[in-house]
């Protein structure tokens, strides 16, 4: 980057520094949604809630197959096909 390009963005690294951070938190959130271990472990839990009858039949089945949609799913810029 050149002396007087470099000048002229300077004012601009402090939003590039927040949209660098915003990128960071969004691939750590990314791969903790679709890690399949805390899938499994967030099933676990919803079978436990539903043996315990925390939760009705009818929320259990919503997120039961929300978390296996997840499970199913490969996440964002993974590559491949789904």
């Amino acid at each position: 980057m050149g002396l007087i390009s470099g000048t002229l963005l300077l004012p601009l690294a402090p939003v590039q520094g927040v949209v660098w951070i915003a990128d960071r938190l969004t691939d750590a959130a990314e791969a903790e949604l679709y890690d399949p271990a805390v899938v499994r472990a967030r099933l676990a839990a919803l079978n436990r809630a539903l043996d315990d009858g925390e939760i009705g039949s009818e929320q259990f089945e919503r997120e039961e197959e929300r978390l296996l949609d997840l499970l199913e799913r490969r996440p964002p810029g993974a590559g491949g096909r789904p």
